[in-house]
């Protein structure tokens, strides 16, 4: 009895328990579908993830689609699932997830599996979150670590799971995984890491990457490539063992040594974007002007009018003609002197942290390179760069330098052991050569339409990104010449048209205020220069004069049409000194000017972006819509004006100040003018074709003199042409057009119809020898009251009669 009541006993407390433990199960299973309906309708919709709008960085390419620039916190590549590599996605899911296209969101075997191995190692030695959970977590969820946060996390891989394909979830995971270094995406890791697309990736390099996600800051190959490996490996195993790879290739893989990009190694993707560094500030400036700071994740692209060819002949033209200049003047002395105790090339540690701190002081700049003297003579210079690169100079590597090599002069002049100095090689031979202090300026652009195809706005952009070909406002000099001739055609002047070429001079009474005596250059006169050769040789007084025929309200309109500013050119009282060029301007708009005479009268507005691109849907966002030439409605100058200054130019270009271009370039479509200010402060060059203007600029951005000897045409004048050799290549020649309607050519000399054979012009300042060279008969002797007089006869502006 005792053994039937025990017996008893044990079963009702069975029976209790399991009863208990049923009604557990119900209460559990009541509370969770309690919570389910509770979570699931508070679960965030998945727009984020259906409608896929990751940060992606803001890019500008060239015309030809090389990347200049991207700018944004996240380095991203998004790529749709079918531009994703198998090798990568195979990897992926053998390193993370290799039941993904079976499991509804949560692997419950992969999850038995975590728990039993974490129980037997005493420790978490395994995780079960699948892609799914993971893609929940990157998009919606904290890293908090709750229970609650675990069960939201569940709930809304199951919502992920119901409205997303496999394909869709994988391909959200692969862009948007964080993997170190500012790395969003396997697109953009691979960038980082190896410096290629992801779809030129290899086994071994992809099993590298799929390990990353595990631990980006641990497992990355920069933090530490050992670890890394072994990560690999165990990825190459698992896709042996799931079939991805065959054992061949997984040897072959295991081999594989893994080659990580060098951040400061150049390759040409690195150095074209360094070369377009003020294109692409520009470009951004632009569209942050329209987006403001919304523009740096927004995944836009932008393409830009560049060409990548010629940017690169540009930046290399503006680099020479300034390292030219640059030898043509005075060593000025190393960069810095800095104290080399004795006898720390010894110390290679304590060396290489010294070099390195002088390098960081005084930086590269391209292909100047910065050293340490170790010691110098008169006939020896040793320098180091690293402990590893050290330079023996002599011969004619020291050429630039003598004087600096010895006792006599200023002792910052010379060069001893520590002097801080720049090497560069020229001709396959180092050659110690000082860090440039004027700058440069280069701009190209298409005059049928205004697209600017090289822009360098100076020297080296990381010393500053001041952008002179936008930025720099400039006296133009000569190069302003031409508009004030362009605008005497319009009052009656004509090429043949007589002009004093003697000193001109102003009183004080006359300027009301200092008295004005201008010089021609080289204090070079004649008695009197015809219009056409006075613009050849740049003749200042035939300039003056024909600005003064003009009159100040006509030439401040009329210079208003090519896109100057009136109000930076000089004021009324001091209006005859434009004609010197004695306004502002920047080189951007001096190639917005010579575009109207090269493409027949039309203002063209120069632009650099061509179209933005939405990278996130393809679609074309912005587009330029550019003025022609061609459409009257941009017609700025009469085509009669733009085909006499486009002969007058071809003029200059063929046996002006300008000839050399034709003899170097041997084509008969180019004109051009040079330009140098008072004492040479600026020089300049603007020259173009019917299809091609480019202006080039040197100078000191706090001006001062270039030199008594440097002009226009032997400072600026060579980077035009280093530039247009190559540009002009594969441009046909274009020849002269017709001759325009109202147009008559007489001899060598034009006249357009208002202004006729015998009425007009024959002479300007010059007194009983002037005549015109057509006429039938003498013009006659002609005063200044008398020109006066003719001239007011025909000025539709009225007023009192021009006095010389």
């Amino acid at each position: 009895m005792q053994r039937s009541s025990a017996g008893s006993r044990i079963g009702r407390f069975l029976f209790q328990s399991i009863i208990f433990c049923i009604g557990l199960g119900l209460c559990g299973l009541l509370l969770g579908t309690l919570a389910v309906a509770l979570t699931w309708p508070n679960l965030p919709d998945l727009k984020a993830m259906t409608d896929y709008r990751p940060r992606v960085p803001l890019r500008v390419y060239t015309a030809d689609k090389i990347l200049l620039a991207e700018y944004g916190e996240e380095r991203r590549n998004v790529l749709r699932f079918n531009e994703i590599p198998d090798v990568m996605k195979h990897a992926l899911l053998a390193a993370e997830d290799d039941n993904f296209y079976n499991h509804g969101g949560v692997d419950w075997s992969g999850v038995g599996r975590a728990v039993i191995a974490n129980v037997v190692s005493g420790a978490k030695a395994q995780g079960a979150s699948t892609i799914t959970m993971q893609v929940a977590r990157n998009f919606y969820l904290s890293s908090e670590k709750s229970f609650i946060r675990k069960f939201y996390e569940l709930m809304l891989t199951y919502k992920i799971e119901q409205n997303l394909s496999k394909d869709q979830i994988l391909e959200l995971y692969l862009n948007q995984i964080y993997l170190g270094h500012r790395s969003y995406g396997f697109a953009a890791a691979s960038r980082t890491y190896y410096g290629k697309p992801l779809s030129e990736v290899s086994i071994a390099e992809a099993a590298l990457l799929a390990g990353i996600p595990k631990a980006p800051s641990r497992f990355n190959p920069r933090a530490n490539l050992k670890r890394a490996v072994a990560r690999q490996h165990y990825v190459l195993d698992r896709m042996e063992k799931l079939g991805y790879i065959t054992p061949e290739q997984h040897q072959e893989a295991l081999a594989q040594k893994i080659v990580l990009r060098d951040n400061t190694q150049e390759t040409p993707e690195t150095t074209f974007a360094r070369h377009g560094q003020y294109v692409a500030e520009l470009a951004r400036q632009l569209m942050y002007n329209v987006y403001k700071d919304n523009v740096y994740g927004r995944g836009l692209s932008v393409y830009t009018t560049i060409r990548s060819q010629d940017q690169e002949v540009a930046y290399h033209a503006v680099r020479d003609g300034i390292m030219s200049y640059t030898r043509r003047k005075p060593y000025p002395g190393p960069a810095a002197q800095v104290d080399l105790p004795a006898g720390i090339e010894n110390n290679t540690e304590r060396f290489d942290l010294a070099l390195e701190e002088i390098r960081n002081k005084y930086r590269d700049s391209d292909d100047l390179v910065t050293a340490v003297v170790l010691s110098a003579s008169a006939s020896k210079v040793v320098a180091a760069r690293t402990p590893e690169q050290i330079y023996e100079l002599s011969g004619k590597s020291l050429g630039y330098v003598k004087r600096a090599l010895t006792n006599s002069g200023p002792t910052s002049r010379r060069i001893q052991r520590g002097s801080v100095i720049y090497l560069q090689k020229v001709d396959n031979t180092w050659t110690i050569i000082n860090m440039p202090t004027v700058e440069g300026a280069f701009i190209s652009l298409n005059p049928q339409n205004g697209a600017i195809e090289s822009m360098i706005g100076g020297f080296d952009f990381n010393r500053g990104d001041f952008n002179r070909v936008t930025q720099a406002w400039r006296q133009p000099g000569s190069t302003f010449k031409p508009f004030v001739y362009a605008a005497g055609l319009e009052r009656g002047v004509t090429p043949g048209t007589n002009i004093s070429d003697q000193p001109f001079h102003l009183s004080a009474a006359q300027t009301r205020s200092k008295p004005w005596s201008p010089k021609n250059y080289g204090n070079s006169y004649s008695y009197s220069q015809t219009m056409r050769q006075g613009l050849y040789k740049s003749k200042n007084m035939v300039s003056i004069r024909i600005l003064q025929t003009v009159g100040p309200e006509f030439a401040s309109e009329f210079i208003s049409r090519f896109g100057f500013d009136p109000a930076r050119q000089p004021p009324k009282s001091a209006y005859l000194t434009m004609a010197l060029g004695a306004g502002s301007v920047t080189p951007l708009q001096m190639a917005s000017a010579y575009s109207v005479f090269a493409n027949g009268g039309y203002r063209v507005n120069p632009y650099i972006i061509d179209s933005v691109v939405d990278i996130s849907t393809g679609r074309v966002i912005m587009k330029a819509q550019p003025a022609m030439a061609g459409d009257e409605a941009n017609r700025v100058l009469d085509p009669r004006t733009a085909y006499v200054m486009n002969d007058l130019l071809r003029g200059v270009a063929k046996s002006g100040t300008a000839a050399r271009t034709q003899a170097t370039l041997k084509r008969g479509d180019i004109g051009g003018k040079t330009g140098t200010t008072n004492q040479s402060y600026d020089a300049w060059f603007a020259g173009f074709t019917p299809k091609l203007v480019g202006i080039s600029w040197l100078g000191f951005d706090q001006p001062k003199s270039l030199g008594d000897k440097e002009t226009g045409g032997g400072a600026a004048m060579p980077i035009w042409l280093s530039y247009m050799q190559t540009a002009l290549k594969k441009v046909p020649v274009t020849p002269p057009g017709p001759i325009p309607e109202g147009l008559a050519k007489v001899g060598d000399n034009f006249y357009f119809s208002e202004f006729p054979l015998g009425k007009a012009l024959a002479n300007i300042g010059v007194s009983g020898a002037g005549r015109d060279p057509n006429a039938a008969k003498p013009a006659g002797s002609q005063s200044g009251d008398a020109i006066g007089k003719a001239l007011e006869s025909f000025n539709p502006m009225g007023g009192p009669p021009i006095r010389f």
